[in-house]
């Protein structure tokens, strides 16, 4: 459905501005526009669409954010799970052996 929305707008936008009809089917074409724009039909549905927007919004962050984090990983080399677990460890797990040489003395 929003392909076809897409490609309707994508037409008439084309019309528009190639149209030889001249300013007077301009007009006309830029009322009915304006109409459907206003439409409380149409009003509900961008609401409805903005709302919907608003609530994906932080999943399409997280989602793009974890995509960047493991194109990083293969552009570097290192895979993205190994860099975040490097991070979250405590400092005595990183160097045992420093730990265990502390505890025989």
């Amino acid at each position: 459905m929003r392909g076809k929305l897409l490609f309707l707008v994508g037409l008439a936008a084309g019309y528009v501005l190639g149209s030889r009809a001249g300013r007077e089917r301009y007009e006309q074409i830029k009322r009915a526009t304006n109409r459907l724009w206003n439409d409380p039909r149409v009003q509900r549905q961008v609401k409805q669409a903005e709302d919907f927007a608003k609530d994906k919004a932080p999943e399409v962050a997280d989602f793009l954010a974890e995509g960047a984090k493991k194109v990083v990983g293969q552009v570097s080399g290192r895979p993205a799970s190994a860099k975040t677990r490097q991070t979250k460890r405590p400092a005595a797990a990183k160097h045992p052996a420093a730990s265990s040489t502390d505890a025989a003395k």
